[in-house]
């Protein structure tokens, strides 16, 4: 019988794969993906997923997309018989914005990789572990047979894949509602409520999703022109990618911009939207 996770040769087969990925990292970028797509900012203006606006529906497909989000950043196979297959063994990928996981009766005694993720907090952890029936909660579970996991199988039959990482928070969330409003009305035009979300998150790292969100386009820079022309006649520069790494040495992903005061550029230091 084994006794401990370093006993079980798969979940060990498995960890040795995952453990030469930046995972953390790999799966911040795939529950941000997760959420921005469940949101949908460019068509509906919402930048919140604990907004009474989203339904609770909607946040539970967060998990389903998630799972696509991993098997592409990871670039693994879907594959039968669970989600996919890491170093020949099957693995099923589940997630929770709560405290426990439905495990399908599919998953039952199989390798999981179970993510939690606490959206209050802005934070995420990641478990590999063993779903062995005799850890799942008695009964028959739900309609399609779906068990949650024991605490204590969690806590001794598992291996954590990091401790808590944190989330981005979407920059809109620090507007106050009457900023909010304006960056997110129909009128005025793209150029002016992109200069309101500029001036308002003044050195603030905004990624290119909160550009769609406010646009309502899926080329938000389209008319970067005027809206850099309109910024700097109010002594607002806008940056993105290689002209602020070049300008100013300031880091930026691809897709995101800065709007930083002429008589504060040189000692400014950018602000990423992360979480504490």
């Amino acid at each position: 019988m084994l006794l401990a996770p370093a006993e079980d040769p798969e979940i060990q087969s498995v960890f040795s794969w995952l453990r030469k990925l930046p995972v953390a990292d790999i799966y911040t970028d795939s529950i941000r993906n997760s959420i921005d797509y469940v949101l949908d900012g460019s068509r509906t203006g919402r930048f919140d997923l604990l907004s009474p606006e989203v339904h609770p529906g909607e946040r539970a497909s967060v998990g389903a997309k998630l799972e696509y989000e991993v098997l592409r950043n990871f670039a693994l196979p879907k594959k039968k018989p669970l989600d996919t297959e890491i170093s020949g063994v099957p693995v099923d990928i589940k997630a929770t914005a709560g405290n426990n996981w439905a495990i399908p009766s599919e998953a039952h005694c199989q390798l999981c990789l179970c993510t939690q993720i606490q959206l209050k907090k802005n934070r995420h952890r990641t478990w590999l572990v063993r779903a062995h029936r005799s850890w799942l909660y008695r009964g028959k579970g739900n309609n399609d047979g779906k068990r949650g996991l024991a605490v204590h199988a969690r806590e001794h039959w598992s291996i954590p894949l990091y401790d808590w990482a944190p989330l981005p928070v979407n920059p809109l969330r620090y507007l106050s509602d009457e900023v909010a409003q304006q960056v997110l009305a129909d009128k005025p035009g793209q150029v002016e409520r992109l200069l309101i979300m500029f001036r308002a998150l003044e050195g603030k790292v905004i990624p290119r999703n909160t550009l769609l969100t406010v646009a309502r386009s899926h080329d938000p820079m389209r008319r970067v022109r005027d809206v850099k022309r309109a910024a700097a006649a109010e002594g607002l520069t806008l940056f993105c990618g290689r002209d602020a790494m070049a300008a100013r040495g300031i880091s930026l992903q691809p897709g995101e911009w800065i709007a930083i005061r002429d008589n504060a550029a040189e000692s400014t230091s950018p602000t990423h939207t992360d979480a504490d």
